[in-house]
């Protein structure tokens, strides 16, 4: 089964609900410039009302090595998500860890860039100047559909919601789909609803399109 990452959690509520409702892992945004920011310390107090089993994964964006490490050791987190321009050096200081290296996609893919990062997944989110994610804008699944041979899980994210998430992975075949700001009531507040409806629509698919890229 396609697996689901709700992200851009600021609230134990929030979480409590995504995790009733079936979600895979919570995505924490340690960025302060988003309005889904997070302080590491809230987010510590919200991890100790989670079940165990939930992955906690840690976003940033052009973070300093030192405040990531402090944060991963912190928080517990189980995977580090970088969203912002890290090079493959500064990503391969982290290579303990499972790491997920997102792309920002305008209107094609560099599979050149993409290769050059040896990490344990790739998150494909759609490309607005001056943003590092959660604009709600959907991507082009045509452009993720056609990428062979990344041997690695695919993250599908950008304006994925209820109505259209069957279609993105029919389209797209990804192994997890993440969603964020299309689950709002307002910035920073998941809509409970809304995120039972999303996790509802991608766990009664029958099947997978996962891998079959």
């Amino acid at each position: 089964m396609v697996k689901v990452k709700i992200c851009g959690i600021t609230n134990l509520e929030d979480a409590k609900d995504a995790v009733g409702s079936g979600c895979d892992a919570l995505g924490f945004v340690f960025y302060k410039k988003s309005p889904r920011y997070i302080s590491p310390k809230k987010v510590t107090q919200i991890v100790r009302g989670l079940p165990r089993q939930v992955i906690k994964i840690g976003v940033f964006v052009n973070a300093r090595e030192s405040f990531v490490k402090r944060v991963v050791k912190l928080c517990g987190l189980k995977m580090l998500q970088f969203h912002g321009d890290e090079s493959p050096q500064f990503v391969r200081r982290f290579s303990k860890y499972k790491v997920i290296k997102a792309f920002r996609v305008k209107d094609k893919l560099n599979l050149k860039d993409i290769y050059r990062y040896n990490v344990f997944a790739y998150l494909f989110d759609t490309y607005v100047p001056g943003k590092s994610g959660g604009t709600g804008k959907s991507l082009n699944w045509e452009l993720v559909r056609h990428i062979d041979g990344l041997k690695r899980p695919v993250f599908l994210s950008g304006g994925l919601h209820a109505g259209n998430v069957e279609k993105a992975i029919e389209v797209a075949h990804p192994d997890w789909v993440d969603a964020s700001s299309s689950l709002e009531i307002r910035p920073g507040k998941k809509d409970p609803r809304k995120v039972k409806r999303f996790i509802q629509a991608v766990k009664s698919r029958r099947g997978s399109y996962a891998g079959k890229r």
